[in-house]
Formats: C-alpha cells, structure tokens, sequence
C-alpha cells in the first residue's frame, strides 16, 4: 500500500512536471533562436541543468515561499517583461562575441525558469509531501522532455517565425495566470470570472500587438 502511494505520488510529480515543462521549453527556445547553431546544444544543457539544480534549491523552501504575500502576482509581472524581451530581442548584432550571447541565454533561462517554477515548486511540494527524493527522480525524468521540447520549438521558430508571437502568448497567459491566482487578488478574481479573463486577453493581446509593432520599427528589420 506504501509501495502504491508512493508510485502515484511520482507520476503526479512527473505529470506537472511534463504539463508545466512545455512553458520551459518554450522559454529555452525562445532564449537560444538567435545563438549559433553550434551553441544551442550548450545553451539548451547548461541552462536546463542550472535550472534543475535551482529548483530543487527552491523547493526546499516552498512552505516559506507561500507564505511571502503577492509572490505570484510578482513573479506573474516580471514573466509579463521577460516574454516582451524575448520577442523584440533579434540580436542582429554580429559584433556580439558568441560567449556573451551564450551567458546572455542561459541568464534568460533561469531567470524565466526561477519565475515560472514558483507554481511548478508548490504543486511538486504538496505531490510529494516533503519525500525529496520524489522530487529529485520526477524533475529528472522531465528533463529530457524539456531539452527535447526545446530543440523540436527552434526547428519550427526556424521555419515559420510567426510561432515565436505564440509561443510570446503562451508565456504571457502563464504570467497572467499566475497574477490572477494570486491567493491575495483572489477576493477580486474569485469573484468576478470575466474580470479574469478580460484581464488575460488585455495582458497576452498587449504584449503580442507592442511586441509586433516593435519588431516592424526601422531598428529591428534584418538586413
């Protein structure tokens, strides 16, 4: 019976790791698509693995992180800029040295990861019941999704760059959602469902419409 609880308790761990795990692969290809081909690979690895390695860190004090009041609604707010700035940042620049775009990626994975993972943390804490280990085998076993994920998203920005605008969007509704389960906004959230939901059409519409009229401006046109 022990044996039963503890195995449900990993696949619901490794299940909100998958489910939560597309953002970061999306934030990973976002953060890469403007490296040398030759420095992905480096930047997907070393990026995910200090990101696997923090989360980790922060699980550990997932009890007193919910206690900090307005974390979400923060982390909701700093993810809403992050995904702007992946959007609009082209790095045309070839004077760029390639290990200054290669820290610039790994920098941008981890504070994306270290602002998404707050919800991702939580879930695994409450999954595991203070069992580490859980913890440690399920964030493994999403890695491969999310490297794998993230190079499958570069191949297709490749391709069809108008992706990067939803995968911007996707980034955007997981801030907006996060702002909106803030447990100090919920008086106003909870109560009003179609003030929530306006307010993640304005927030995911707004980013995407700013981000687009940026990337049209004179200074971001590729020659």
């Amino acid at each position: 019976m022990v044996d039963l609880e503890l195995l449900i308790a990993l696949l619901t761990i490794i299940g909100i790791d998958i489910l939560l795990g597309g953002d970061n692969a999306i934030v990973v290809a976002l953060a890469c698509r403007n490296l040398p081909k030759h420095q992905r690979n480096k930047a997907i690895i070393l990026g995910i693995t200090l990101a696997l390695l923090m989360r980790i860190s922060l699980t550990f004090i997932a009890v007193q992180l919910l206690e900090i009041p307005y974390l979400l609604a923060l982390g909701g707010a700093l993810l809403i800029y992050i995904a702007y700035n992946l959007l609009t940042e082209h790095g045309n620049d070839q004077n760029i040295k390639g290990e200054t775009s290669l820290f610039a990626a790994i920098k941008a994975i981890l504070i994306a990861d270290l602002i998404m993972g707050f919800d991702n943390v939580i879930a695994v804490a409450g999954a595991a019941h203070g069992n580490m280990t859980l913890v440690i085998i399920g964030l493994l076993v999403s890695v491969p999704i999310i490297i794998y994920g993230s190079k499958l998203i570069l191949t297709a920005f490749e391709r069809f760059p108008f992706i990067i605008y939803i995968g911007a969007g996707i980034l955007t509704y997981t801030a907006s959602r996060m702002i909106t389960h803030e447990p100090m906004l919920q008086p106003l959230f909870q109560s009003h469902p179609f003030i929530t939901t306006l307010f993640q059409v304005i927030v995911i519409f707004s980013v995407i419409i700013i981000g687009v009229w940026k990337n049209k401006k004179p200074n971001h046109i590729t020659i």
